[in-house]
């Protein structure tokens, strides 16, 4: 038999203790083929869903390709602290550390291959069923299986370079091993570690300190504080799990009427060693579990955004524009034509918007005029406003300045033409988008408005006023193909120019709406083929470590039961030490993603008055279900593994 044989024949002889490490790949290879397929897809590359969606699908590809490595690499070296009895035996024999390295490079290129090959197959097979799950939630016509060699070609680059690298990073460890500690086992090699009570305090100290950032995150602080606060989060995880835990250990310890009852000295002292020797997994699996949670917090998020887009843009089509703007006649004449070609009802609203300075704060102040107010509160069928001479009303700018409004009271006089005015109310419903007008707008009766004569005093260096023409349209979904060379004039002017220069700025929310509903579509799609990556690895990182424990752990319970120990006792005790196994990271991790969600609340507050708390718990809640029913599913695995 030659060498290669033997390798070959050592792994399928084996593959039961292969086979988690096997699958672990395969799924790997599995995701990132179908993931490939949808990216290099005619209809993809062809553009249909824009620039944003592609660039998010690339991002997401590096992403699935990082993580992939290292999910490989640990699953590996796992996999052969597993086998470390094997090779001592083997090195015991007489094979040298060299022809060791060599086996452990030349199986892990075999199930390599294997796991490449098969989910190739596997992912090309179920592409069809992917892209008619695709085909729907894009609402597209058709979105055909196809064939290219784009895919199959960076999948085996991707995943036989990370099995030919990770394998030669592996082989580079075998010569520091020796025979007694693989005999013994990697728990023997690191159980001697301790914490440090410093390290301990200072992880609570950075995590409490990341937490209360992200209470104090605001409008003007928020890009210091998301750069800060990962790096306090992140560094705090560490040391909780590497020192933390065992001092919270170790003060129970001390409590004898706590320690010394039943079977929990057991428990105490076993989680003593875990804890120790799986600090930095906790770690990782927290990170990762992190990454998750965010992942989906950012879907929901999304979601959230896309079902409330009407309740922020009430209004179909807004074009805005200057008082001298030479292109208005022109282009609002050509959005009536597209209207009206494409049979869309519509009501339109003229404003003529007058910039004045109020002595009550000296800022500017945009003035409406009543009429023309009314005009498109009818077309809604809201309560239409009626002032007098010298009594104004503010225009709402989010639903948090109704409540802020609703009781301000300020006499004010518009500085240029000496108008005085009393503002003591709010209109009690939101008419325009928010980004549209100013925070500082009002309405006053159209016997004031023939008063303001005099311009601005700021003007020319800033304009006057402005023109607004609202197009109130019930079915604005349908407005897409609605001013497409008037969005084309802006949007090249936000991507040629830094400063923004045309004299007119225009918004379809109909068309606008197409873009966000596919590219939230697609990124969904992404997200959740990423997140079910994460989701995967987290868990598996978890059983890995309790698989290369398994002897340890099935001798430890045998002896127990010979003493007395009853199978009730044992499963209780498997329960308890899996659950501080799975939750205590998955815990930490859900708590780091609460206060980043805040944060994001806070954000969306502000800038876009919308409220992802609905999705975020609804999406947290499926999350934890998930992990139980994971968690239940290794349970009955490891259980039988130590029964049988």
């Amino acid at each position: 038999m030659t060498f290669l044989q033997f390798a070959y024949r050592n792994v399928f002889r084996n593959f039961r203790n292969y086979a988690a490490f096997f699958m672990a790949t395969f799924f790997s290879v599995f995701v990132f083929f179908i993931y490939s397929m949808l990216m290099f897809h005619p209809e993809i590359e062809s553009g249909f869903l824009g620039e944003v969606s592609i660039a998010g699908m690339v991002f997401a590809e590096i992403i699935l390709v990082l993580f992939s490595w290292f999910f490989i690499y640990y699953s590996l070296r796992a996999f052969l602290e597993a086998r470390s009895k094997e090779f001592a035996i083997l090195l015991q024999l007489g094979m040298s550390r060299h022809q060791l390295g060599k086996l452990i490079f030349i199986e892990t290129m075999t199930i390599g291959l294997f796991s490449c090959l098969l989910g190739i197959v596997f992912g090309f097979a179920f592409s069809n069923f992917f892209f008619m799950i695709v085909r729907e939630i894009l609402n597209l016509s058709a979105l055909p299986l196809y064939f290219s060699w784009e895919p199959f070609v960076l999948t085996l680059f991707v995943y036989l370079s990370a099995f030919v690298i990770i394998s030669t990073i592996s082989m580079m460890f075998i010569p520091d091993l020796k025979i007694r500690d693989l005999i013994r086992g990697q728990q023997s090699i690191e159980i001697e570690q301790s914490y440090s009570k410093r390290n301990a305090i200072l992880g609570i100290v950075l995590i409490v300190v990341g937490y209360s950032l992200a209470l104090l995150t605001t409008k003007s602080s928020i890009f210091t504080y998301t750069l800060l606060i990962p790096i306090f989060v992140t560094f705090g995880t560490y040391y909780f799990f590497s020192d933390t835990t065992l001092l919270v250990i170790d003060r129970i310890k001390r409590r004898k009427h706590v320690y010394w009852k039943q079977s929990r000295m057991l428990l105490i002292a076993d989680q003593v060693q875990v804890l120790r020797v799986n600090s930095r997994m906790f770690f990782v699996v927290t990170l990762v579990s992190t990454l998750a949670f965010l992942t989906v917090g950012v879907l929901s998020a999304m979601s959230s955004y896309t079902s409330q887009y009407d309740k922020i843009n009430p209004i179909g089509i807004i074009y805005k524009g200057e008082i001298d703007n030479p292109y208005e006649i022109e282009h609002v004449l050509s959005i009536i034509k597209d209207l009206e070609q494409n049979g869309i009802s519509y009501h339109m609203t003229r404003f003529s918007v007058v910039r004045q300075t109020s002595t009550f704060t000296s800022n500017p102040v945009e003035v409406f005029r009543e009429t023309d107010v009314n005009h498109l509160l009818f077309s809604y069928k809201y309560p239409l406003v009626s002032l007098n001479s010298g009594e104004a009303m503010f225009i709402p700018y989010s639903e948090d300045s109704i409540k802020e409004l609703r009781e301000t009271v300020v006499h004010t006089t518009l500085k240029e033409n000496n108008v005085a005015l009393t503002i003591n109310s709010v209109y009690p419903k939101m008419f325009f988008p928010a980004a549209m007008i100013s925070s500082n707008s009002i309405i006053i009766s159209d016997e004031d408005f023939e008063k303001l004569v005099n311009e601005f005093e700021r003007a020319p260096d800033v304009e006057p006023g402005y023109h607004l023409f609202t197009f109130d349209i019930p079915n604005w979904a349908e407005t897409e193909f609605v001013g497409l060379g008037i969005q084309q004039m802006v949007a090249s002017e936000y991507v040629l120019n830094r400063n923004y220069s045309l004299p007119f700025y225009f918004e379809n929310a109909g068309l606008n709406y197409s873009y966000i509903l596919a590219t939230y579509s697609l990124l969904t799609i992404v997200g959740i083929l990423v997140v079910a990556v994460f989701l995967l690895a987290s868990g598996s990182f978890v059983y890995f470590k309790i698989y290369a424990n398994l002897d340890r752990e099935k001798k430890q319970f045998n002896t127990l039961k010979r003493i007395g120990l009853t199978d009730k006792e044992m499963k209780r005790i498997v329960t308890r030490n899996l659950v501080i196994q799975f939750f205590l990271p998955w815990g930490l991790a859900l708590m780091h993603s609460a206060f980043a969600f805040y944060v994001v609340q806070m954000v969306l507050n502000d800038y876009m008055n919308l409220s992802i708390v609905k999705e975020v718990v609804f999406s947290f809640t499926c999350f934890i279900f998930i992990q139980i029913v994971y968690f239940f599913l290794i349970r009955w695995r490891y259980i039988s593994h130590i029964s049988g």
